[in-house]
Parts: C-alpha cells; structure tokens; sequence
C-alpha cells in the first residue's frame, strides 16, 4: 500500500482519531458507571423517579 509523501500524515491521523474514540468509548462507560451508583444511592435512600408514581394514569376520552 502506497500511501504517498503524506503517509505520516495519513497514520497520524488515523492514530488521533483512533485514541480520541477509545478516550470518548471509556468517558461514557465510566459516566455509565457513576450515573447507576448514584441512581442505587437515590433508590437506597428512598428517592423514586416521578414517573414511577404509585397512581395509575388516567387516560382522558375525547369529547364527541
């Protein structure tokens, strides 16, 4: 494979944007991570999402 005078330039970036994305894939598992250990501390402490209502939700007819 011949890459030309700009080879350097070529894997050089090829290599950036490689670490870039493998940086970007940790950042959000590592956010994944910290955002489910601070949702079980919430629900361990007793704090429930508004959607999780204990009410069932009432779907209104519309009028005729």
């Amino acid at each position: 494979m011949d890459l030309g005078p700009h080879a350097g330039f070529i894997i050089g970036a090829y290599i950036v944007v490689t670490a870039v994305v493998a940086a970007l894939i940790v950042w959000v598992a590592a956010d994944h991570a910290a955002q489910k250990r601070a949702l079980a501390d919430l629900e361990r402490r007793g704090i429930t999402r508004r959607s999780a209502g204990s009410r069932p939700v009432q779907i209104k007819e519309p009028a005729e």
